[in-house]
C-alpha cells in the first residue's frame, strides 16, 4: 500500500529586521508577502485565543493538554492550530515526556507589532 506524503508549507517567519513598517514607506513584494503570511496565521480567532492563552500563563508557557477546555474545540483542532503558530515562529514547542509545552516568541510578536507602528 502506497503512502502519500503531503509536504507541509513552511510559513515565512517574521523577524525584527524583516520589513519596513507598513506606514513608513512602500513595502517590497517580499516584505508584503511575509507580513501577509503572518497576518493570515493570526486571522483565525482560535489561533489568536491560543496565542493569548499561552502568553497569559504563569511563566509564559502552557501544556497542550491545558488548552483544549478553554478553547472549546477538540484536541486535534488545538494541535493543528498550535502547529500553524509554531511553523510561523510565533510559538516555540518543547516535548517533555508525552506532553508538549508551548510558549510565545516575544521577538516574533514584537516584529509584527513594529511593522504596524506609525511612521
Amino acid at each position: 500500500m502506497a503512502v502519500n506524503i503531503v509536504p507541509v508549507k513552511k510559513i515565512a517567519e517574521i523577524t525584527l529586521d524583516c520589513c519596513t513598517p507598513v506606514l513608513a514607506g512602500v513595502l517590497t513584494r517580499d516584505d508584503a508577502t511575509t507580513l501577509a503570511d503572518a497576518f493570515k496565521v493570526l486571522s483565525d480567532p482560535a489561533r489568536l485565543r491560543l496565542l493569548s492563552l499561552v502568553a497569559a500563563q504563569p511563566g509564559g508557557e502552557c501544556c497542550v493538554c491545558d488548552l483544549v477546555t478553554p478553547l472549546g474545540v477538540s484536541q486535534p483542532t488545538v494541535s493543528h492550530h498550535l502547529k500553524v503558530l509554531n511553523q510561523a515562529g510565533l510559538l516555540e514547542r518543547e516535548k517533555r515526556g508525552t506532553w508538549v509545552f508551548y510558549k510565545a516568541v516575544p521577538s516574533r510578536l514584537e516584529a509584527i507589532r513594529s511593522a504596524l507602528q506609525p511612521a
